[in-house]
């Protein structure tokens, strides 16, 4: 029962807002410690330590993270979704729900472009909700498709949950092949969950954008359209040239960094570096660019880089002191022990991530828990994108889930004092069942996450 103690008290510490990675080392050595004096615990364990944060500081992987968030935080300070908004907005002004779909598209764009779910939802509305209760739109609307598009960098790639998962998972995948005795094992990739990522993204963004019709047809007063007179003043001086001016950088530099990655042009890596320069270049071309706003960016995506690789080290150690323990034969036992094989244990999983992420970052998630299910998981045969693009739903569908969702607690911060947090909760539970029924559907369909990889890297 060990191992499993040192997890419910890793989780509970957790809670208490104490710095992640040292709740996860401090504890799993406070573990060792009291294990090793009981006799328990053998100390070799940790004698691999050096070696593992040393290939941590050597995986090429991991380097796309920091570019990753330069591009997303240089992206950010150009004001780039500010123009999206605005080009959308007199794009769709005409239509009932018009705003509403210029979010969602907008939140996709930037979820192709940045990949940082924080920045989106809050730049979205500080933005974009002020707009839509001015121009009659139901609060419970506006933050609930706020909060949606927002968490879009999630799931549709680059996106720096992929980055991880895939590093993870790689591992993971190794370790499962190693234990059914095959000595030369398969690999699965970042390009591999980012292609996978595609198609399940896309059509969640086609299941948001059939309910906000959906609503704008049966109540057009939740969702009005801009009256002509707006949408004219909006529309005049050549709207066909502003929406390419405004919509063709971003899309060219998602081309690029996508595009290089599935055309196996370029590794994950090196289109995170690709994509760095281009934001540099967008930034340049709308006239934000300067030295300071350089310096920002430069700390900004230090701490993010700094804190996602702390976490890292931690779960390296927590990770050592549980398999120590025996951690990774008690899981074996207890997922291999459920009712309904393979599918009982891919329940008991999603449902334990799910309720993880109303109190864990998807970063804990993805260090702390992935290595210790994924490893059985895969070894039941499992498709190893399949279960990554899975995983990556459903801690999407964490961030939206009331009372503890992230994304609703970003939108909070900035959301005017009239909308109230019952609103934004209650706004979000369609677009909840939206991502409850993607899960579905990918579980009936896995082709969706495993069709495109296995086309783009055919042998």
């Amino acid at each position: 029962m060990i191992p499993l103690l040192l997890f419910v008290v890793v989780c509970l510490l957790l809670m208490t807002g104490f710095p992640v990675a040292f709740t996860l080392a401090g504890t799993a050595l406070g573990f060792a410690f009291i294990g090793q004096l009981a006799g328990s615990f053998d100390g070799a364990f940790l004698d691999a330590l050096p070696n593992r944060l040393f290939g941590i500081m050597t995986n090429l992987t991991l380097i796309a993270v920091p570019l990753f968030v330069f591009m997303g935080v240089m992206l950010e300070r150009s004001r780039v979704a500010e123009n999206l908004l605005d080009t959308m907005s007199a794009l769709f002004g005409r239509l009932r729900g018009g705003l509403g779909f210029s979010v969602t598209l907008v939140g996709m764009l930037l979820a192709a472009s940045t990949g940082i779910v924080g920045a989106t939802v809050v730049t979205m509305g500080l933005l974009s909700l002020p707009t839509m209760l001015r121009r009659g739109y139901d609060p419970r609307i506006a933050t609930g498709t706020i909060c949606a598009a927002g968490t879009l960098g999630q799931i549709i790639p680059p996106s720096i949950v992929l980055v991880l998962l895939g590093d993870v998972l790689s591992s993971a995948y190794q370790q499962a092949q190693l234990d059914m005795g095959i000595f030369s094992p398969d690999t699965v990739s970042v390009g591999d969950l980012f292609s996978g990522a595609l198609l399940p993204g896309l059509v969640l963004v086609c299941l948001y954008l059939g309910y906000l019709t959906i609503t704008a047809v049966l109540r057009p007063d939740v969702m009005p359209a801009i009256s002509t007179t707006e949408h004219d003043r909006l529309a005049r001086g050549a709207l066909l040239q502003r929406v390419l001016r405004v919509l063709l950088p971003p899309l060219l530099l998602i081309v690029a960094v996508l595009g290089s990655i599935l055309a196996g042009v370029a590794t994950p890596t090196e289109a995170a570096s690709v994509g760095a320069m281009g934001a540099i270049l967008l930034a340049i071309s709308q006239g934000q660019f300067n030295l300071a706003m350089l310096r920002d960016v430069m700390r900004s995506t230090t701490r993010v880089t700094c804190m996602v690789f702390l976490i890292l080290i931690g779960a390296s150690v927590f990770s050592l002191v549980f398999r120590g323990f025996g951690g990774d034969e008690i899981v074996a036992d207890l997922l291999g022990n459920l009712p309904g094989g393979k599918v009982g244990a891919i329940l008991a999983v999603m449902l334990l991530m799910f309720l993880l992420g109303f109190v864990l970052d998807f970063i804990e998630i993805t260090f702390v828990v992935v290595p210790i299910v994924g490893p059985v998981l895969l070894a039941m045969g499992i498709d190893p994108v399949w279960l990554g693009i899975m995983i990556a739903l459903n801690l999407q569908t964490s961030f939206l889930t009331p009372p503890f969702g992230f994304a609703l607690f970003y939108l909070r911060g900035v959301a005017p004092a009239e909308v109230s947090t019952a609103q934004i909760y209650r706004g979000v539970m369609p677009f909840i069942g939206l991502q409850v029924c993607m899960l579905i559907i990918l579980a009936l369909w896995p082709q969706l996450a495993t069709w495109l990889p296995g086309i783009i890297y055919a042998d």
